[in-house]
């Protein structure tokens, strides 16, 4: 270690006054702050990371401060990484969507070293990012959903409206004699399958 003293004039004397006995300079580091921040925001989270020399990697912590971009920065949120990694993630349940976002990190050593002590670093520059939109459905998704609500209900009432209207024409055939001309009614069961089957192919394009 080393002592600091303090060696003044005063009063036509020399004095000296010892500030610290044992002076330590790992003890009092204060390093400069995190670089090149960058952000990345999407509908279900932000990722922010930075970088620090290499040498440091595994012996700093952080803190990073995020507000929205219009607030000030005494009213900022306050998020600490859960590892010594130099990014952090900020879930979409944070943010408000549509609202810009500003964020800036610090860093200093961590409590775990007992090598080195240092304070907090001066905040790095910011990155500014803005929650994603939820994905919506499309205009042609909701009319297909639409037009298959609607054909359903009036297939299926066409089907009973053939079928009663073939039910009806079985019974007027039973009375006609063997010498006359078939009545186009007896037609409806082919009608019926065309029918049917068109609204299965009908059916498979809508979706």
């Amino acid at each position: 270690g080393y002592r600091v003293s303090l060696q003044g004039n005063f009063f036509g004397r020399n004095h000296t006054y010892i500030t610290f006995p044992e002076y330590n300079p790992r003890k009092h580091i204060k390093l400069d702050p995190p670089l090149n921040i960058q952000s990345n925001a999407t509908a279900s989270k932000c990722q922010i990371w930075w970088s620090v020399p290499w040498y440091l990697a595994d012996i700093l912590q952080y803190e990073l401060q995020y507000k929205e971009y219009s607030m000030s920065w005494e009213i900022a949120l306050n998020k600490t990484p859960p590892s010594s990694l130099p990014q952090i993630e900020i879930e979409a349940t944070e943010l408000r969507s549509g609202i810009a976002y500003i964020a800036r990190v610090r860093c200093k050593i961590s409590e775990n070293e007992d090598s080195y002590h240092s304070q907090w670093s001066e905040w790095s520059k910011t990155t500014v990012f803005q929650r994603a939109g939820v994905p919506k459905l499309s205009e042609k998704i909701l009319n297909t959903r639409t037009m298959q609500f609607l054909f359903i209900p009036l297939s299926f009432g066409t089907l009973l409206y053939l079928c009663w209207n073939c039910k009806l024409s079985s019974r007027y055939c039973c009375f006609l004699t063997s010498g006359q001309k078939a009545s186009p009614a007896l037609t409806f069961p082919r009608q019926l399958l065309s029918f049917s089957h068109s609204i299965i192919c009908t059916m498979g394009i809508l979706r």
